[in-house]
């Protein structure tokens, strides 16, 4: 009987998209301060961790952005909302050339984050099971945060106000949810607002802003003769300096998907096919793909990956493009210099009969082994099947705990057993809702050595050491 682990507290209801609960009005927007350097500008001028900047340069604080545009000075004047006693005060830092202020504020946006208000109909949280964290169902569409951290947005719910701050501020590059160009088409894939969102992108491609495109591929949507004339649109239109097309990814709590390009190889190799000429003629005029396709059509397809300079330096790696050319380059990397580490490491787990095992996805499996299984290490890839989500869901990052212990064996004596870093989140929570100590626990008790680290060769390389003490 495989042993459970403590239920997890869910809380909260789940809602799509809408509004972010905003800030706490009874105090005013502006950035609060979370740290502050000692003997910084910052420190010199009195601020304090829980004061909030509400204004620099006498225009209000609501975002980061704010702050890199109006305090890109030698000296700015700010107004400071103290929190202990409501009261506002002005201050002024100085600074000298090239020194940072050596103020840290909690979170990139003040007044709230902007969530979606599109209805796309391969949105993977709103096929997310009911009763999970509040936090998951939050479909955050902020421009402001495609610009400070590379989310992908669809510019549907932008203000003619906003355009021009992109505009003003270049803003550049942005990372932009584009998925199709015919009118019709993206009706029927992102709803009603559609439309804003071309609009908006072609007033940002006429600034010169540059532009990170995203396709969501779903087969008898907007592929085949829909993909040509996007691909088209991006072709004809250089400031988009990549396209990313990603095929449909779908869970079990839905009805309207029941098959992507993970259940038809032929499928998989005609996008690859369609999208070809596209990137060959962009990297004669360029020097660059541009057009980049998802591991997974490879994969699905069973055509190896290309080699790293058809990826123009992984523009789009964490939209799981490049991911396995990338790790193939860095095993072979590890196995050709860290050789004689890797004799010594292997020469370890033997000396103390340990198995080397890494847990993974389905589609991360055969490209981890050949690092893991690789001898001296003689490890083993234990590969995770996605019961929890279903459907075609087989990335690692979305390994959940009750998958995870329900298929691991129940005797784990003599295994050094190393999770996946990418399944847990900044608090240590799978998507299910378990921590991260209570998984381990529960695995020592199985007799494992269980540790949770990067299956990046070096990083994995590091993690070995490190648990067994050399």
């Amino acid at each position: 009987m495989t042993e459970p682990i403590r239920p997890p507290y869910a809380g909260g209801s789940v809602t799509y998209g809408g509004t972010q609960p905003k800030p706490d009005h009874s105090e005013p927007v502006g950035g609060r301060v979370s740290a502050v350097r000692p003997d910084s500008p910052a420190w010199d001028a009195g601020l304090e961790p829980g004061m909030i900047v509400t204004e620099v340069a006498g225009e209000p604080l609501t975002d980061m952005i704010g702050w890199l545009w109006g305090a890109d000075a030698e000296e700015v004047d700010l107004t400071v909302f103290d929190p202990r006693d409501a009261t506002y005060a002005a201050c002024t830092l100085e600074r000298l050339p090239g020194e940072d202020w050596g103020v840290e504020f909690d979170g990139a946006v003040f007044d709230g984050m902007r969530t979606c208000v599109n209805g796309c109909v391969f949105c993977f949280m709103t096929m997310l099971p009911e009763h999970m964290r509040t936090s998951l169902y939050i479909r955050d569409d902020d421009y402001r945060l495609s610009f400070l951290q590379g989310n992908f947005v669809t510019l549907t719910n932008l203000t003619d106000e906003d355009i021009d701050r992109i505009i003003t501020c270049q803003l550049s590059p942005m990372n932009v949810s584009l998925h199709a160009v015919s009118a019709d088409v993206r009706r029927r894939l992102m709803g009603k607002h559609a439309a804003r969102g071309l609009e908006a992108l072609e007033r940002l491609v006429a600034a010169g802003i540059e532009i990170h495109a995203q396709i969501v591929l779903c087969p008898g949507l907007n592929d085949c003769e829909e993909l040509e004339r996007t691909l088209r649109y991006v072709e004809e239109r250089p400031e988009i300096t990549s396209l990313g097309i990603v095929p449909l990814g779908y869970t079990k709590f839905q009805k309207r998907f029941s098959s992507s390009y993970s259940d038809d190889a032929a499928a998989a190799r005609r996008v690859i096919e369609q999208v070809r000429p596209y990137q060959e003629r962009a990297r004669a005029r360029f020097g660059r793909t541009v057009f980049q396709l998802s591991d997974e059509f490879y994969l699905d397809a069973g055509i190896t990956v290309p080699p790293a300079a058809w990826y123009d330096g992984y523009p789009q790696y964490y939209d799981g493009i490049g991911m396995i050319r990338s790790y193939l380059d860095d095993s072979a990397s590890a196995l050709h210099e860290e050789a004689a580490r890797i004799e010594r490491i292997g020469h370890e787990l033997a000396s103390r009969s340990l198995t080397l095992t890494v847990v993974s996805g389905e589609a991360a499996r055969e490209t981890i082994a050949g690092f893991v299984e690789h001898e001296p290490l003689c490890g083993r890839v234990v590969a995770i099947k996605n019961r929890y989500f279903g459907g075609n869901v087989d990335v690692t990052g979305l390994i959940c705990a009750c998958d995870l212990t329900e298929q691991l064996e129940d005797d784990l004596a003599g295994v050094m057993l190393f999770l996946p870093d990418v399944m847990f989140n900044a608090d240590g929570l799978t998507l299910d809702g378990y921590h991260r100590d209570d998984v381990l626990e529960t695995l020592e008790r199985r007799g494992a050595i269980a540790r949770v680290a990067s299956s990046l060769p070096l990083d994995l390389l590091d993690a070995i050491e490190d648990a067994l003490g050399v």
